[in-house]
């Protein structure tokens, strides 16, 4: 059904330009339409598009979905003063392009987020989301999600009072993350937490604490994104107090380059732990595997590897049963590394005057659980090297780590979707 799009173009006026925008010639069987000024719909000073009725009746849309409906939102940037909210399933939002419909939040008085959704089978495409109080679209406690050409900004100075999330799909069975944009987050451009069966591609994540963070998520594909500019690039991690652990990610084919940016997130949160200039970071993960990904120029290391006793999170909520504070069964190979560990940041800083220059592709802090004979972590990857920080131990001991052939004969599995979501018949 489509009777959203015929209801908000109402509201708003927008019939001849949505003509205009969509025409195209004769080559796809339509007519253009000449659109004049008059025609096109009033803005303020901000470009705005002056429509009182536009919130409510957009609100009332998502309020009466069903499952099937389509909600069109033309193109114009519409100025939102509180949360939108969206709880039945089957429902897709879709606007004309992530640069052409814009929803945003500046003015907000009402409520943190966006958008937060609860419902099943959701797809949110060709819109952007700017400037919430909180987080940008969370999705929460639902299964097969998409999210596809859909940006999240933050469009001032970094700061921790920007929202924490970009898009946060969180305790979600099948999503799906592509061709988007995040930037400006306080915590995470994009994040997938307590999740699984997940596929993040061909995504750019700048100008976030986190670029790209995959969290307490089983089975998950991280390929052909962009991560620049943040503090770190792509996280994978375990966090002690969540209900449940992850494992089974796979990052590859990404440009994860030059994420030196100052980290701006809130004081207390995990990822203010993140030093400057972290490429790749596996947290207390378990079966990751890093491979055929370009990563360069990430002034404290371009893959970091590390237990939780490295990285001073908040413990109040304590920490559950099932945590295991240790990295193992890490794999890294045939990435192409370039520069990096040039200019390690804070706690990391001392560590090159101990190790006598630039650090090597690879750090690991080298915590080892007792119970566990061998970690499984595993560089073999050209002339890349892998160095024991020996962190317990003030770096007392530090040690590049001499590898044989360690690569598993049995790899990771890629993951699969939906046939439906992923626009397969």
């Amino acid at each position: 059904m489509k009777m959203a799009l015929k209801q908000l173009m109402a509201a708003t006026g927008l019939a001849m330009m949505l003509a205009a925008c969509g025409g195209g010639g004769e080559e796809n069987g339509t007519t253009e339409t000449q659109v004049t000024e008059a025609d096109m719909p009033e803005t303020d000073e901000n470009g705005f598009i002056i429509d009182p009725e536009f919130q409510a009746g957009l609100q009332e849309q998502l309020l009466d979905a069903q499952p099937g409906d389509v909600i069109e939102i033309p193109a114009g940037k519409y100025s939102l003063t509180r949360s939108l909210s969206l709880t039945g399933n089957g429902v897709t939002i879709r606007g004309a392009g992530m640069d052409a419909t814009i929803l945003s939040f500046a003015n907000q008085t009402s409520g943190a987020e966006g958008l937060t959704v609860t419902g099943d089978d959701f797809t949110i495409e060709d819109i952007a989301i700017e400037d919430p109080k909180g987080d940008a679209i969370k999705i929460n406690g639902t299964k097969n999600v998409v999210i596809r050409r859909v940006r999240t900004e933050w469009t001032g100075e970094p700061s921790e009072e920007n929202g924490a999330y970009g898009l946060y799909p969180v305790q979600v069975t099948n999503v799906l993350i592509e061709d988007s944009v995040a930037r400006g987050a306080s915590d995470a451009g994009i994040y997938v937490g307590q999740s699984d069966n997940v596929i993040v591609r061909n995504n750019l994540a700048e100008a976030n604490v986190a670029g790209i963070e995959i969290e307490n998520t089983n089975d998950a594909d991280v390929y052909g994104n962009r991560a620049t500019n943040n503090t770190g690039g792509i996280l994978v991690f375990n966090m002690p107090n969540l209900p449940r652990p992850g494992s089974r990610t796979r990052v590859y084919d990404n440009d994860v380059v030059s994420n030196n940016h100052a980290n701006f997130a809130a004081a207390g949160t995990a990822v203010s732990s993140v030093p400057p200039g972290s490429g790749v970071i596996i947290n207390s993960n378990d079966y990751v595997e890093i491979f055929d990904n370009r990563i360069a120029d990430n002034n404290t290391g371009n893959v970091i590897i590390s237990s939780f006793y490295s990285t001073g999170f908040q413990t109040d909520r304590g920490i559950a049963d099932a945590y295991d504070p240790f990295p193992e069964n890490i794999l890294v190979t045939g990435n192409e590394f370039s520069g990096g560990g040039t200019a390690p940041a804070k706690a990391y800083a001392e560590l090159k005057t101990a190790y006598g220059g630039d650090l090597p592709a690879v750090i690991w802090d080298g915590y080892v659980n007792p119970e566990v004979d061998d970690p499984q972590i595993c560089v073999s990857n050209g002339d890349a090297q892998l160095l024991n920080i020996d962190r317990e131990n003030g770096f007392a001991n530090m040690a590049i780590v001499e590898m044989d052939d360690c690569v598993p004969d049995e790899r990771l599995k890629e993951i699969t979707l939906p046939d439906t979501m992923m626009g397969r018949p």
